[in-house]
């Protein structure tokens, strides 16, 4: 008789299991979130960084790719963050009686 009580503890364990591993898709994507609004928060010090630059330098720093490169970034933790989630999967319902 004891073999038959794993499973209601098993299913009781599994409905918790199951709502941790959304809070932690959400927590990825706050988190994701966090890093674009730090990302557009260097703005302002890369135009300062421009304005102080020796415009007479033989080498210049290329603020332009900079930019581009932060865009990209930006741009590919938003399409993570906007993907849909994927749809939980449908499992077939479950025998019941595992007796003969």
């Amino acid at each position: 008789m004891k073999r038959h009580l794993w499973l209601p503890s098993f299913l009781i364990i599994g409905s918790f299991v199951t709502p941790v591993a959304f809070a932690d898709a959400d927590a990825e994507r706050e988190a994701l979130a966090r890093i674009t609004h730090e990302l557009n928060a260097l703005e302002p010090l890369i135009k300062q960084a421009e304005v102080n630059a020796d415009q007479d330098s033989r080498v210049r720093f290329r603020y332009d790719w900079l930019r581009q490169d932060l865009k990209q970034i930006r741009d590919g933790i938003q399409s993570h963050i906007d993907a849909p989630r994927a749809q939980p999967r449908a499992f077939p319902p479950l025998r019941g009686d595992y007796r003969r």
